[in-house]
């Protein structure tokens, strides 16, 4: 018989523990709140009870995998030699032999490849358990796991966990139909505010300089002279309230109706990817900076669209253009990076041990942040970046060692520190650099500080631009989703209940 070791389970940990024992569920919980805890739970309960079955676990990167090792190691009686961890940088042959353990944690690409070659089966699996499971949408390999699970599996059962699984009804109704889901479970930090720590928000506004408004100023009125172009084919909303969703919705419109080839129709095709193309380099200045609006502009002239030579042809583009290769030559710097560096340095004054997150979109931004704060002697800073950007998950693994450990202060990352990763001797501060309007990802940014002790959450917006609205974006999106999982619970309860 197996057990758990070294934790006694919080009383909500218990009370979704008894619906997940019985039901395929969907456990939403904050972040920092232990998840993890009702995985390890259930996986115990099920070994001891189906004799002779196994466990899968997956999640969607090594990091967080490797924490599940070291968790079910750590918090249970299974013997180490029986938790495998497995993924796709094993040889298959290799792969197939670890699939003997009682406790298989994986990828989801990686389990989805064994068993399309026959190297792996879910038969005698009698749990699955799926991490951040919001990203069971679309062709996720999420999606193809739980469906051949419950294909073959003698004792099917599945628990789904995540902080954020989308802000619509219709969203998480596809997650729970996706993986197989009878029940909801949801806690919000109110419900169990004695277990959270507190977490501060701070909004800190910066103004663009002058030099960064004109070439701002150039782009509006390039945007606004494309969108009168558009008004002359029908196109009716006024360009200061045309958002990039908009534009989107138009362009799939209009490419409906190709087959009548009429010409107002390619024109407007046309038009509406230079269109996202404009509100594309904008955002860049207003939210990042001159390196990757640079960037940008020099991927633009490479290319052969008739989107992109029309575009160049525009005065105002040009015009900006060349100020944005002028104000490069003079170290021109976005305001949010000096408001970024006097915070860092202001609190690593208050205390030497001071740790950071730092979250940014893009990745040359990040190289920027840190080849700014490495001028400073009492920054360290470090980034964190996917493997299609640059970092093998064994370095990733060893980057947050060496942040937990010291060897930097600052942890810079795109959207791979977002999701799950437990930093135990965590920063207290985490600092948006820019502003995302997805719920999802801002629960999941907000959860990387605060997890054992109080902890600050800094945005910094650009006055004056988009970013003020993706605040109130995410904002009630995320009270929107909290409402709807709460009624989708009642809902599930009363329709198992009768």
């Amino acid at each position: 018989m197996y057990s758990i070791k070294d934790f006694t389970p919080r009383s909500y940990q218990k009370e979704i523990f008894e619906t997940t024992k019985s039901k395929s569920t969907l456990v939403c919980l904050p972040t920092g709140t232990g998840k993890t805890i009702n995985i390890i739970l259930l996986a115990v309960h099920r070994l001891n009870t189906i004799k002779d079955s196994k466990i899968a676990v997956v999640s969607p990167t090594k990091p967080l995998n490797a924490q599940h090792l070291k968790t079910f190691a750590q918090q249970t009686t299974i013997p180490s030699e029986e938790i495998a961890l497995v993924t796709g940088l094993i040889k298959p042959e290799a792969r197939k032999d670890l699939y003997t353990k009682k406790v298989i944690i994986a990828t989801p690409q990686t389990l989805k490849e064994d068993i399309v070659n026959s190297r792996f089966s879910f038969k005698d699996f009698s749990l699955l358990a799926i991490d951040e499971a919001h990203r069971a949408i679309g062709n996720y390999a999420y999606n193809f796991l739980a469906e051949r699970y419950m294909q073959d599996s003698i004792s099917p059962l599945i628990l789904a966990l995540t902080a954020s699984p989308g802000g619509t009804k219709t969203k998480i109704e596809e997650i729970k139909s996706n993986l197989h889901i009878w029940a909801i479970e949801i806690r919000t930090e109110e419900d169990i505010k004695e277990h959270i720590q507190e977490k501060k928000t701070i909004w800190l506004e910066v103004e663009l300089s002058p030099e960064l408004k004109q070439i701002q100023s150039l782009i509006k009125s390039a945007f606004k002279s494309r969108v009168n172009d558009l008004k002359k084919i029908g196109f009716t909303k006024p360009s200061s309230l045309i958002s990039k969703r908009d534009l989107l919705i138009l362009q799939q419109q209009l490419r409906k109706g190709l087959s009548k080839k009429n010409p107002s129709t390619f024109y407007g095709i046309s038009l509406t990817a230079s269109l996202i193309k404009i509100d594309y380099a904008l955002e860049l200045l207003e939210t990042q900076g001159l390196i990757p609006l640079q960037e940008f502009w020099n991927k633009l002239q490479q290319e052969e669209t008739k989107a992109a030579k029309a575009i160049l042809k525009m005065e105002e583009m040009q015009s900006a253009i060349s100020m944005t290769n002028s104000l490069m030559g003079k170290d021109i710097k976005h305001p949010k990076l000096y408001m970024l560096r006097g915070i860092i340095r202001n609190e690593l004054e208050k205390n030497p041990k001071a740790k950071f997150i730092v979250f940014a979109n893009y990745r040359n931004t990040i190289n920027e942040i840190i080849d700014f704060l490495k001028k400073e002697n009492s920054i360290k800073p470090t980034k964190l970046i996917g493997q299609k950007s640059g970092l093998t998950q064994k370095e990733q693994v060893s980057t947050i060692k060496d942040f937990e450990d010291g060897t930097y202060n600052v942890m810079i990352g795109t959207s791979i520190l977002e999701e799950g990763l437990d930093i135990s001797t965590g920063a207290k501060l985490a600092i948006f650099y820019d502003i995302v309007p997805s719920e999802i990802r801002a629960i999941q940014r907000k959860g990387r500080v605060g997890r054992t002790q109080a902890g600050k959450i800094i945005f910094l917006v650009t006055n004056n631009t988009r970013e003020q609205g993706y605040k109130w974006s995410a904002y009630h999106k995320e009270k929107t989703m909290k409402k709807t999982l709460q009624l989708m619970q009642k809902e599930t309860q009363s329709t198992l209940i009768s």
